[in-house]
């Protein structure tokens, strides 16, 4: 596959935002199993924070941005109550999120090349674990992540009920 992955830079943020439009268009079109909404989430704030942290990372394939990531060290306050498979301290874990794949792009690897670079990432950096959370309808991300060895934790409420998004599933790819 002909994807290289960077991190992102201030030059990048409008093509993250074209990036996150299209995919929200594309899920409001067909089955959006994130929950995500077009200017809600992702939206040009999260691509700002991501970018300005140096947490947002981009896939490219012949110039063109075709998904993204934030590894961040601040992972969700319900993430506190779960029981992960080894007790670390957040400098000891990544968390991913916000990880879009553009529409043509997707079940050609674009998305597991993304983790395999976390998990890359991570181990250079002395992280032994990565998590994230997953909206618990989101299918075929949750098979994306079961097969590229994450371990389901918990099911858990971000509080977001009032968007329509309940309950999220934990995971955890130790390194």
């Amino acid at each position: 596959m002909g994807i290289s992955i960077r991190l992102g830079t201030r030059g990048d943020i409008d093509a993250l935002v074209e990036l996150y439009g299209v995919v929200c268009d594309d899920l409001e079109a067909t089955v959006n199993y994130t929950g995500w909404k077009k200017d809600v989430y992702p939206a040009r704030q999260d691509a700002e924070v991501g970018i300005a942290e140096e947490t947002l990372f981009l896939a490219e394939e012949n110039g063109e941005v075709v998904a993204s990531m934030i590894l961040s060290r601040r992972p969700e306050a319900a993430y506190a109550a779960a029981n992960w498979q080894a007790v670390l301290d957040e400098s000891q874990v990544l968390v991913i999120h916000t990880l879009a794949v553009r529409p043509g792009q997707r079940r050609r690897g674009t998305g597991r090349e993304l983790l395999d670079f976390a998990s890359r990432f991570g181990t250079v950096r002395g992280v032994r674990s990565l998590r994230l959370d997953v909206y618990e309808k989101n299918l075929p991300a949750i098979r994306l992540y079961e097969s590229a060895g994450f371990q389901y934790i918990d099911t858990v409420s971000l509080g977001l009920e009032d968007v329509g998004l309940d309950w999220f599933r934990l995971y955890e790819k130790l390194l």
